[in-house]
């Protein structure tokens, strides 16, 4: 379960101190945020809609349109209330780098768990490969004594660890997000002219 992060009442002081910075957008103020977390932490519209619209049922923002946006702005009364508890953002920026750190944590473990299960998937795939040779090989044997399969046993062979090999190596590019659109053309392309010398 990924830790709070903010206290009550603290996102709403959070958001009239990014206001004091300048008018926003919705938006703005979403991605401010996210910026703030480093990318570990996005807020809702749910969460942050509300929340300005009881800052401006208060009267500490004020709110207007342009074009199809509407832009939120610091009132003076929001700038009294911000300069009165000034102390306290302080306290809330120590207690964002703390969510941010709790967040990053859980980032880590995330990941740390999904590296050890593709190192466990590429390990299986390996022995599936491996499996697949020898149950092969064995095939061979049992029909050496019927010549012209042997040729085709050993093409299923050198078939199956091409796909294997192939599948493991496309694995780990996806997950060190490598698999691009060019490298599965460069697959279809080189499986195509393969067909071709082959008379397929």
């Amino acid at each position: 379960m990924s830790p709070a992060i903010f206290a009550h009442g603290h996102l709403r002081l959070y958001l009239l101190n990014l206001l004091a910075e300048g008018p926003k957008h919705g938006y703005e103020l979403i991605l401010a945020l996210e910026n703030r977390f480093g990318g570990t932490y996005t807020p809702s519209a749910g969460t942050i809609y509300p929340r300005l619209a009881k800052l401006e049922e208060e009267g500490l923002v004020e709110k207007e349109a342009e074009g199809r946006k509407t832009i939120y702005r610091i009132t003076k009364a929001g700038e009294s209330e911000l300069q009165s508890r000034r102390h306290e953002i302080e306290d809330i920026e120590d207690d964002v780098t703390d969510s941010i750190r709790k967040l990053a944590d859980d980032v880590r473990q995330t990941v740390d768990h999904a590296m050890k299960s593709l190192r466990a998937d590429l390990a299986a795939a390996a022995r599936e490969a491996r499996a697949e040779a020898r149950e092969a090989e064995r095939q061979i044997r049992v029909d050496s004594r019927q010549g012209g399969l042997i040729e085709l046993r050993e093409a299923e062979i050198a078939l199956n660890e091409f796909r294997s090999q192939v599948r493991v190596q496309f694995r780990s590019l996806a997950s060190s997000n490598k698999l691009t659109a060019e490298k599965v053309a460069e697959l279809k392309s080189g499986l195509s002219e393969l067909r071709s010398k082959l008379g397929g």
